[in-house]
């Protein structure tokens, strides 16, 4: 018997979703669970698995289609059924901005390209390697035989050297196949704009630049980073440690967590401060930390839950994990929104510092620059200088002013400098 597959309901709040991408084509076969098409929501982009084994015999809702969720967009039948003639989709080119940095590498240590010969690779592992501009010679895959899987080619993405490599080699778009009329926006593009100009309508940005000595950090981790790897089954990257830096200054400094809210409603989780029964203040009892996570044609935030009760390996491992599958669309809805605080790596194509936007309704966000050795004086107890050759790297904190004052940003970012480049805790 014919199985309808539906537009599932991601989240509570989730009304609708857009059919971003069929992964099958009418036609083809499908196993249970295999991915089968992509959406995207307000909340969340998600590969959709098929609910059951059999043949793609029919396809209501073409790519670029907003439908409602529990709407039939798709069926399943036997070997043998009438394959119906598939919906077109609609005319509109596909977003042509370049995919960022996932977590994690696997990339061959070796200058020379794998011998000739053809590589074994699934699509979707082909198809993000182009988006990367990434040589699938030079991944060990992970899959029987050798064969490299979107896992691998994820993982490799991760590397400072390729994601800049991508950016820097990858060939200039021929300029004559761009298309003349105006293209519409992806839904996740036009998301994304509406919150950017309500933050700053809503906002009054400033920002503040400080820079750190990484030198401490960058010793500890390339001296744990090996035994870290093996006992947790992640690498150990620079941001475990900014994440943990920030929720320490974020403790001691708790507006910089907080948030201008209208009215004077309470929240399980949050108290809440108000003057005059207008703009109120509340006062988030977790840190919540989000962590911006570049995604073709986009960005999302997905979020490490109470931060504060994590050990620096749990950070290490949840960061890690998150990114993973924001990149591969294994988001859960509950994982996205609902920050209170947010990290933007500015920094990951070599960059000295970002000025971001606040993500709505936070309060604050923390732009990571990008990390370089420089000249440096330094001043011993006696107050003699000496010049050396130390890893430098810019944060510049971005903050709404109507709640946070420049005294307050400073503190904030003093204990979060001094947590850095004093660090002194359990790595694990």
């Amino acid at each position: 018997m014919p199985t309808d597959v539906i537009m599932p309901q991601m989240g509570e709040s989730i009304f609708e979703g857009t059919i971003t991408k069929w992964l099958k084509k009418a036609g083809d076969r499908v196993e249970k669970d295999e991915p089968l098409f992509e959406i995207s929501t307000d909340k969340v982009d998600a590969e959709i698995p098929s609910p059951e084994a059999g043949v793609l015999i029919e396809i209501r809702i073409g790519e670029g289609a907003t439908v409602e969720v529990n709407t039939v967009v798709a069926v399943i039948g036997e070997a043998g059924d009438a394959v119906a003639t598939p919906v077109p989709a609609p005319q509109v080119p596909r977003d042509l901005v370049q995919e960022s940095a996932p977590p994690q590498a696997a990339v061959r240590e070796a200058a020379a390209p794998r011998a000739p010969g053809r590589t074994r690779s699934s699509p979707l592992a082909r198809r993000i390697a182009k988006v990367h501009g990434i040589d699938l010679g030079r991944i060990a895959g992970t899959g029987a035989g050798g064969r490299i899987g979107k896992d691998d080619v994820l993982r490799a993405a991760a590397q400072p050297t390729v994601q800049r490599a991508a950016a820097l080699q990858a060939p200039a778009p021929d300029l004559s196949s761009l298309p003349t009329e105006p293209v519409p926006l992806t839904r996740m593009r036009a998301i994304i704009a509406e919150r950017m100009v309500e933050s700053v309508r809503t906002s009054p940005h400033v920002y503040t630049v400080y820079r750190v000595d990484m030198t401490r950090i960058a010793r500890l981790r390339e001296q744990h980073r090996a035994a870290f790897e093996q006992r947790h089954g992640v690498k150990l990257t620079y941001m475990p440690f900014i994440s943990a830096a920030a929720v320490a200054a974020l403790r001691r400094f708790p507006i910089v967590n907080a948030s201008l809210v209208n009215g004077a409603s309470l929240e399980k989780g949050a108290s809440l401060e108000s003057g005059d029964g207008g703009l109120a203040i509340r006062y988030h009892r977790t840190i919540d930390l989000g962590i911006a996570v570049a995604l073709e044609g986009g960005l999302i935030v997905p979020v490490v839950r109470q931060a504060e009760t994590a050990s620096f390996a749990a950070l290490a491992r949840t960061i890690a994990d998150l990114a993973l599958r924001a990149r591969s669309k294994k988001l859960l809805p509950d994982e996205v929104g609902g920050s209170t605080f947010t990290l933007t790596n500015a920094g990951a194509f070599g960059g000295e510092y970002g000025m971001p936007i606040i993500n709505q309704p936070e309060s604050a966000i923390l732009a990571v620059g990008g990390l370089r050795k420089e000249p440096a004086v330094l001043t011993d107890a006696e107050g003699n200088d000496s010049i050396a050759i130390r890893s430098m790297q810019y944060f510049c904190l971005g903050f709404d002013h109507r709640l946070i004052d420049g005294a307050d940003a400073g503190k904030f970012m003093l204990e979060f400098k001094k947590t850095l480049e004093n660090w002194n805790r359990e790595i694990g």
